[in-house]
């Protein structure tokens, strides 16, 4: 995998376009990875409605929790869904809408600086094998394009939001993600 630094893209990654993205303020990098999670309905997973949602289609209507978040702008750069399909909203180098009230560091505005990536799932229910293997060859693409991002700079969207947000929750295995991102930055030497 590999992340082409003048179009922001991923080789390999499903894209689709979000408006709700924008450029970063002068002068600013990618320099932190902020690890989300997502499911539409609460729980439930597959379908069509996270892409509807990042693409401003998600018709309210259609579920009774829709109606509460139908017109939010929000997106991410990239999503990886339970069977390891990435799926790409915004170009590396522009600023998504994924973080909103965030600091980190003591830098506030944390979307002018990092990048978010989605995993289709919960707080409580396990991720998946095939998540974990393709959220780390994307970091590892990531890492190689962007020399500010490096491991000590993955987060998760509860580091930065604390207590406004949990995900990617207890479920998701932080020490499995450092060791086995440790063995592949490690190979690649």
């Amino acid at each position: 995998m590999k992340v082409d630094t003048m179009t922001g893209l991923t080789e390999g990654a499903t894209w689709r376009t979000s408006p709700n993205a924008d450029e970063r303020p002068a002068g600013a990098v990618p320099e932190l990875v902020v690890i989300h999670n997502i499911s539409l309905p609460p729980g439930e997973f597959g379908g069509p409605w996270i892409d509807a949602l990042f693409t401003n289609r998600l018709p309210a209507r259609h579920h009774p929790y829709f109606a509460a978040i139908a017109d939010l702008q929000v997106s991410a750069h990239a999503m990886i869904r339970r069977d390891g399909e990435l799926i790409q909203y915004v170009p590396w180098h522009r600023r998504a809408w994924h973080a909103g009230l965030s600091c980190w560091n003591g830098r506030e505005r944390c979307n002018d600086f990092s990048v978010g990536i989605e995993l289709e799932g919960t707080d409580d229910q396990p991720y998946e094998p095939a998540q974990y293997r393709r959220l780390i060859e994307l970091l590892v693409a990531l890492f190689e394009a962007y020399p500010t991002l490096v491991p000590e700079r993955v987060v998760g969207h509860a580091d930065i939001s604390p207590g406004r947000k949990t995900d990617p929750g207890e479920s998701f295995d932080w020490r499995r993600l450092r060791a086995e991102l440790g063995k592949q930055l490690a190979s690649a030497e």
